[in-house]
């Protein structure tokens, strides 16, 4: 009898063993079926792997597939559009463009909305060992003008024959430092949104915000260009969801929080609404794996090389 138990309980495991590898495979399967309606966005470009927000940083994420660039901007003192994410030089990341590092209490003093691009871009924001980032390439970089961006994209897709990517922009900006780190909603769109157009690139724009304001003015001038409305809660509440939305007098078409705060019934009830679920800022694979598996209309992500092995 004690041979047949054995093979018995190997023929059970072998089985078993064969579910939960149907069972992977299958998931497997469902994942990479959803990446062609999948967006998949680099954070600030690729900021776990390159200085973020810099030109290295974007043709990084280009590398590993993403179909979104997720980026910030703000506006300088001769009305550039710059990408930064902060309206000043963090002192973590930039240096001065004698070498020397930025003190966190003068970070501030260099605030990009009083500087003219000329002088920005004199600043280095590459060279410094990230503290959050230790897989960061270091490298030196400045922050370049969206054109700049834009025209290194374009270059670097042509030669590698990829498709056009898209890009998903935020304004920086709150009521309270209106005039002091940038100008008001209706001057800081208009200039975005010119300069969007004169690139071509406005119908593979997103644009979003924490600052509601901002996403109003763009909604009045153009009800064609798709925007995400940004939020950031630490609580999870039922109400909260509707709550958000009615912070604008239009629907949006994205609704990207932050992902530990999201929950299966949100997503449902955004996607019954046809509104997009794209969180931030996903960096452990399980998280996405998770995310994923819960319905999320796309990703945005500091590590664009994890994210594609789990795509794949």
């Amino acid at each position: 009898m004690k041979p047949i138990f054995f093979i018995i309980m190997l023929l059970f495991l072998g089985a078993c063993g064969n579910k939960t590898e149907q069972k992977e495979q299958k998931k497997a399967e469902n994942i990479s079926t959803m990446y062609d309606n999948f967006d998949f966005q680099g954070h600030r470009g690729a900021r776990g792997l390159a200085p973020e927000n810099t030109i290295p940083a974007f043709l990084k994420a280009l590398e590993y597939g993403v179909t979104t660039l997720e980026l910030d901007v703000v506006i300088s003192k001769d009305s550039q559009i710059v990408i930064s994410h902060e309206p000043w030089m963090n002192h973590d990341i930039c240096s001065k463009p004698n070498g020397e590092r930025i003190s966190e209490n003068e970070a501030k003093s260099f605030n990009l909305f009083k500087m003219d691009y000329a002088e920005i871009k004199t600043f280095d924001c590459g060279k410094l060992p990230h503290p959050l980032f230790p897989e960061q390439q270091r490298q030196a970089a400045f922050k370049p003008t969206l054109s700049m961006m834009t025209d290194a994209v374009a270059t670097y897709s042509m030669k590698n024959d990829l498709q056009p990517v898209y890009f998903n922009i935020e304004t920086k900006s709150q009521p309270k430092t209106d005039g002091i780190f940038h100008p008001k909603p209706t001057v800081f769109v208009n200039l975005l949104y010119n300069k969007l157009k004169s690139l071509g690139i406005l119908p593979y724009c997103t644009i979003q915000s924490f600052d509601v304001r901002t996403l109003e003015v763009l909604h009045q001038l153009d009800t064609s260009v798709t925007t995400a409305l940004l939020v950031y809660h630490e609580d999870v509440k039922s109400s909260t969801f509707e709550a958000d939305l009615a912070t604008l007098s239009f629907k949006p078409d994205i609704f990207s929080c932050n992902f530990d705060y999201l929950t299966p019934k949100m997503i449902r009830a955004a996607q019954d609404k046809n509104i997009k679920i794209i969180p931030w800022t996903v960096n452990d694979p399980a998280d996405m794996t998770r995310l994923i598996e819960m319905g999320v209309d796309g990703l945005i992500t500091d590590y664009p090389n994890r994210l594609k092995a789990i795509l794949q």
